[in-house]
């Protein structure tokens, strides 16, 4: 054999073996930290079995990370099963559908916790593992890249829909049963939730960041998240030339429908209206809208930007909560 080509199926074999080896290392890593969730609900028959997930261990007193479309639904609890054979019942702490998150709480005192990084860091191509119950199959590890990041996922129920904005897009499998599950870097981090399977070799995951660790962190002492709510259907519309200039801004929303008794209305926004700040923030789109929309802005009196009919003209709102 020619030494080259002997020299290059070295590398390969070489480069085989760290990837491998970075596999096996994170699976084992998190195995003890990931469980499969058998999911019942409280019935007039007593409670009924509707469905499964995998969560993630956030503390050894048993707190659980999970999607909140796994454990949605009134009076949802369960049992939590580890890969060591232990089993524990569960309920539900709180749950966000706009974010996709949930937080239960096992009936356990030594869970082994896993650790929490950051998806900021993450880069496309990136090495990424799945770790999850697909289809009931416990402690189930899949391998892949991250395939592109700042994807977005609609999320929320009842008619009220945000946006999850960042999702990571992988090619690791993902199939039913893996939602609620980790998705882990290199380092044995868990830097998503995996929440929904997009297509063929497509998974979606909500990015742990410092704005999903304020969610988590809201739900395990809360039990919910607090949001402020306007009460408008928009979209983006390019502003006109002159408030262009004034505002520094491509974009503005167009408020295409205001809701009937909503702070929206009471503010005396109208259809067509083009919402360009919120207590002086631009919003040239209503993700920067919804980003916002944080609990401080509640029952409190802020300006609103707003472009009606070519002129700037400024209105005052007081966005209620949000409730679902």
């Amino acid at each position: 054999m020619d030494p080259a080509d002997a020299t290059l199926e070295q590398r390969d074999a070489d480069a085989l073996d760290a990837y491998s080896r970075t596999v096996v290392a994170v699976a084992e890593q998190l195995a003890p930290s990931v469980a499969n969730l058998r999911v019942t609900r409280r019935t007039r028959r007593g409670r009924m079995p509707v469905g499964g997930g995998s969560a993630v261990v956030l503390t050894p007193d048993g707190f659980l990370l999970t999607s909140a479309h796994v454990v949605s639904g009134p009076g949802s609890g369960g049992r939590a099963a580890f890969t060591d054979g232990r089993e524990f019942g569960f309920e539900v702490v709180g749950a966000d559908p706009f974010s996709d998150l949930a937080v239960l709480r096992a009936d356990a005192r030594d869970l082994t916790a896993a650790t929490l990084g950051d998806a900021e860091r993450l880069r496309v191509g990136q090495l990424v593992v799945a770790i999850g119950n697909p289809h009931g199959f416990a402690g189930s590890v899949t391998a892949g890249v991250v395939s592109a990041l700042g994807r977005s996922l609609p999320a929320g129920s009842r008619g009220h829909i945000r946006v999850i904005d960042n999702v990571i897009q992988t090619d690791a499998a993902l199939n039913p049963g893996n939602s609620g599950g980790a998705l882990v870097n290199g380092a044995g981090e868990v830097v998503g939730v995996n929440t929904a399977v997009a297509g063929v070799g497509l998974g979606l995951a909500v990015p742990i960041n410092t704005a999903t660790r304020q969610i988590v962190g809201a739900l395990m002492t809360d039990g919910r998240v607090r949001r402020a709510y306007v009460g408008i259907a928009g979209g983006p519309r390019p502003l006109p030339p002159r408030a262009r200039s004034r505002f520094d801004m491509d974009t503005g929303i167009e408020v295409i429908e205001v809701l009937p008794d909503s702070p929206a209305e009471r503010a005396g926004l109208h259809p067509e209206d083009l919402i360009v700040s919120v207590n002086g923030t631009p919003t040239p789109t209503v993700d920067e809208l919804q980003k916002l929309m944080v609990a401080d802005l509640i029952d409190r009196p802020v300006p609103l930007g707003v472009v009606r009919e070519g002129r700037a003209i400024e209105l005052e709102l007081v966005p209620d909560e949000m409730t679902v």
